[in-house]
């Protein structure tokens, strides 16, 4: 990423970084044969539609941020930006203090800060600026995995007091509003998984049946679960296999581990269930404490249920 000089006429200023703040965009594909996942934005609904209402392309790298959020100020011209998710922010100018509402946008003037206080019940939110951030990309994206230190930034997080330009910021500064309001669903639908008969009865039926909580060791790599041990009666461990976004894992420990994002692209454990992607938005939503309970559904109730959920994601962007 390229550090703006002050000569630069837009940029940002990071007076707080917040916890996990990266670039991501919709991810890199077709690398996993050299071991490097798709990353990209957790939540892809809420990270198109925090580019839509600011009049960006689709695809355009956005901030992402968990629970508490960046303290930026805004140096330039004047530009729009949205947040999208469940997030509580200000925005501050000069003279007054605006308590900001997601799926909409506003105005940043020259010296404005825009506080990112804190995700509300969910863990990821996003910030779209109109205009096009200074970044480097790598293989086609410019998303962060912090692990292996891939994508702009140098592969890694924000820091306080990096500055970032802004450029060809969007001429159409005309107020958008989504009337949106995120939902959490009662199960996870799941499909099973290649060794789902390396579990006992007994631990098919608690897999599906128990609620599980999501520990506190969970991030863009992996959602870690506890609840009673899902019992292996052939193998604690496989030759390793080739792993997708999704893919529910089992260690010897009998606690899942759900693989998100950032995953690794190959793994030893044997796999239980493949989390289908239409419920994948609101599976990383879940943050620590929270209950998941898995419910099986065929292989084609999960394809119609995608396109359902791009029809959705569609129409909500045509709105805007």
């Amino acid at each position: 990423m390229s550090i703006k000089t002050t000569m630069s006429k837009n940029y940002l200023e990071i007076i707080r970084a917040g916890i996990n703040t990266t670039f991501q965009d919709q991810g890199r594909d077709s690398l996993y044969h050299i071991g490097i996942p798709f990353s990209g934005a957790m939540d892809n609904r809420n990270y198109l539609l925090s580019n839509k209402l600011v009049g960006n392309e689709l695809d355009s790298p956005v901030l992402e941020f968990a629970y508490q959020g960046p303290l930026l100020r805004y140096h330039g011209k004047k530009i729009n930006i949205a947040v999208t998710g469940d997030v509580n922010f200000n925005i501050k100018k000069k003279k007054d203090l605006i308590n900001g509402q997601c799926y909409q946008s506003y105005i940043l003037e020259d010296g404005d800060e825009l506080d990112i206080i804190s995700t509300i019940k969910s863990v990821y939110g996003y910030i779209a600026f109109g205009g096009k951030f200074d970044l480097k990309y790598q293989w086609s994206s410019c998303s962060v995995n912090t692990k292996a230190n891939i994508g702009s930034n140098n592969g890694k997080k924000l820091e306080v007091n990096q500055e970032i330009t802004i450029s060809n910021l969007n001429e159409n500064l005309n107020n958008k509003k989504l009337n949106y309001i995120n939902t959490k669903i009662e199960n996870i639908r799941i499909i099973k998984g290649t060794n789902f008969d390396y579990f006992s009865k007994k631990g098919k039926k608690l897999f599906l049946e128990q609620e599980f909580n999501v520990s506190k060791l969970s991030d863009r790599m992996g959602m870690r679960l506890e609840g009673k041990k899902i019992e292996n009666i052939v193998d604690t461990n496989i030759k390793s296999e080739g792993l997708i976004k999704g893919v529910i894992q089992v260690p010897a420990d009998g606690n899942p581990i759900i693989m998100l994002s950032d995953h690794g692209t190959i793994g030893g454990y044997p796999k239980i269930g493949v989390v289908i992607s239409a419920d994948y938005d609101k599976l990383v939503q879940l943050g620590p404490g929270s209950k998941i309970k898995f419910k099986e559904i065929n292989l084609a109730s999960a394809e119609s249920l995608f396109r359902l959920y791009e029809l959705e994601t569609q129409n909500l962007i045509s709105q805007i």
